[in-house]
């Protein structure tokens, strides 16, 4: 019984150090760059599309779906930043916790 009340003092601990993270997370920007930099799409921590930066050499009308291509590389460039930020971070405030591995806390 000793062992669930520490556990359950841990849990309370993280909700809060959660809190606080999901607010630095959301308030992070990453991004996510294709085509040689052609291409910049930048996504808040959340995953929402912030901005889209595209050279002007791009805008030829033989070239829309090559745009087209490197925005959807670049977004999902961004993105993965984004996941493997937020990996990093879940990892750091459970440290010390027996959760499963490749549980998804909710965020």
């Amino acid at each position: 019984m000793k062992d669930i009340m520490g556990m359950m003092g841990k849990i309370k601990d993280i909700q809060g150090k959660m809190e606080r993270m999901q607010e630095e997370v959301a308030a992070m920007e990453c991004e996510g760059v294709s085509g040689g930099g052609m291409v910049t799409v930048r996504l808040s921590g959340k995953g929402q599309m912030l901005g889209v930066s595209i050279d002007p050499s791009m805008f030829k009308e033989d070239d829309v779906e090559i745009l087209e291509d490197l925005i959807v590389a670049a977004h999902n460039d961004a993105k993965g930043k984004v996941e493997t930020m937020m990996a990093e971070r879940t990892k750091e405030l459970t440290a010390g916790l027996p959760i499963p591995p490749g549980m998804k806390l909710p965020f």
